[in-house]
């Protein structure tokens, strides 16, 4: 019982002032923090408890995938496809191919053509799926209509697929764009099948938020020359007012771009993107450069001509210039869509809203009312239950919760106010395990041990009580996490945090402080 090797002593006390150490930057104004963190090295550990939306106010965005959207990007997939494979293939098609609302039909010269046509069509059907999920659907339905025509349809399984992929692709880029760093502790997460959540902690102005999520889908283009068939090329809108003929078929894709920087054009034309391709992107931008010298090339972001300059020589350096009259805050976050990708699919804010500072700092108000409160009840029936006993418990209950705004600290986890209810909770669950080893000591004491067998005793039987108690609690803690999200999160994260320091103070350090206590003062009694 009083025996405590030095290496025990000094890990003691290295993580107690380690954890301390780690809280201060919190408890620094924003401006000293800052000025303080630039002075350290980047690998230092200095860094405040992040807030939630909750706490600090900031920005809550619903965003939903448009299934309209998504619909017509497979249909023309299918279109195209059809194009395609009819094509190679070498079959005859009367009429062209007609476009429905979710599909496409296909009228053939006749017969012969058509079972020509057949197998052709429904191989491009394709699983939906893989192997693990066991899925029997396919992407589409090839059915023979009476009247001659083969028609195809987009499943509705495809449909949730694309859906599904779109989401997750979508969460990505977005986070790439919100917060390039990493450090701004954005919160995007699915919500339901087709919807994204986006909050950010502290930011009242949702209007540069917005111009983030545009879909910014690059594409290169030629512009249509007179007598094009009506069905190679469309009429797109200009930046620059009116509209503009391109063709459909697509040069070069954005997503072969590896950087996109703002800068200005050397011969004075105001604001520009200058953007690299990869390797791919480079030599299908310098093919068809070289093709199609003399023409005019449409730069087209989002279905809109942004810029239709002329080519008047092959552009092979795998590089180029995007201008269009821009000004600096645009060309600035056109680079930054441009460099974060396009999204999948067109995304629709339905719901919009921004939570106050005024707000969280009432929230933060009633939650350190109830922590007070609460600690207060404690650290007083401690005290009044268990005297000298009750001190060591309210002097490792404290550090208990200093341990736990260090993790937080440390992790980069953010405090919500149910996280804030959680700490309440492990105050509670904390000195819970004190009630336990004293109880059990005072037990051994009565039962005719001495104060050192009682005290050894109290420990060692009540440990296994403590430790099955918060395994259980940190059981569902993690369930909590795993299948909770936003607010249920936060407490989740404070009440795991909470269970794994309460075994460290309530036992090892209570344990070490009682050690000392009896080593140097030799009681002939128990305090309890």
């Amino acid at each position: 019982m009083l025996r405590f090797a030095t290496w025990k002593i000094v890990v003691i006390l290295v993580a107690t002032f380690g954890s301390m150490a780690l809280v201060v930057p919190s408890l620094m104004p924003k401006e000293t923090r800052e000025s303080v963190a630039r002075a350290l090295p980047s690998w230092a550990p200095f860094r405040a408890i992040v807030l939630g939306l909750d706490l600090q106010g900031g920005a809550h965005v619903l965003m939903e995938v448009d299934t309209a959207d998504v619909i017509k990007k497979l249909v023309d997939g299918v279109v195209d496809d059809a194009r395609r494979v009819l094509r190679e293939n070498r079959v005859a098609i009367s009429g062209g191919i007609g476009r429905l609302a979710r599909g496409a039909q296909v009228r053939f010269a006749n017969d012969a053509d058509r079972a020509k046509a057949l197998p052709f069509l429904q191989n491009m059907a394709a699983p939906i799926g893989n192997a693990l999920t066991g899925t029997s659907a396919r992407s589409l339905d090839v059915t023979q209509m009476p009247d001659g025509a083969v028609q195809l349809t987009v499943t509705e399984a495809a449909v949730n697929e694309k859906v599904r992929r779109a989401i997750d692709q979508s969460i990505e880029v977005l986070r790439r764009r919100v917060d390039p760093g990493g450090n701004k502790e954005v919160s995007i997460q699915r919500q339901g099948p087709d919807r994204i959540l986006i909050q950010i902690p502290g930011l009242q102005d949702t209007t540069g938020l917005k111009s983030m999520l545009a879909t910014a889908k690059l594409e290169f283009r030629l512009v249509a020359e007179p007598g094009t068939p009506p069905g190679d090329f469309e009429s797109l809108p200009n930046k620059d007012g009116g509209r503009i003929d391109v063709l459909k078929q697509v040069m070069v894709q954005g997503e072969d771009l590896t950087d996109a920087q703002p800068g200005f054009d050397p011969n004075g034309g105001g604001p520009v993107v200058n953007f690299r391709f990869n390797i791919r992107g480079g030599q299908r931008f310098g093919q068809a450069t070289l093709e199609n010298v003399g023409k005019p090339f449409a730069i087209v972001l989002d279905n809109e001509v942004i810029s239709a300059p002329r080519i008047n020589s092959p552009i092979t350096g795998g590089s180029g210039q995007i201008s269009g009259r821009f000004t600096v805050a645009e060309v600035t976050n056109l680079s930054t869509l441009l460099r974060a990708g396009a999204l999948p699919a067109k995304l629709t804010v339905i719901e919009e809203r921004t939570v106050g500072p005024g707000l969280g700092q009432d929230s933060i108000d009633a939650g350190k009312r109830a922590a007070y409160l609460g600690t207060a009840l404690v650290v007083v029936f401690m005290l009044v239950t268990y005297g000298i006993f009750g001190v060591f418990a309210n002097i490792a209950l404290a550090i208990h919760v200093v341990l736990i705004f260090a993790g937080m600290a440390f992790f980069g986890a953010t405090l919500t106010l149910p996280g804030i209810a959680g700490v309440v909770l492990t105050i509670g669950m904390a000195v819970d395990s004190n009630v336990l080893i004293y109880e059990r000591i005072r037990e051994e004491f009565k039962m005719g041990r001495s104060i050192i067998s009682a005290l050894d005793a109290g420990f060692n039987r009540a440990f296994a009580t403590i430790v099955d108690s918060n395994v259980t609690m940190l059981i569902a803690a993690v369930i909590l996490f795993l299948l909770g999200s936003g607010p249920v999160k936060g407490f989740a994260v404070t009440l795991a945090l909470g269970i794994m320091t309460t075994i460290f103070t309530a036992v090892t350090m209570t344990r070490l402080m009682i050690a000392l206590w009896y080593r140097y003062l030799r009681p002939q009694k128990l305090p309890i």
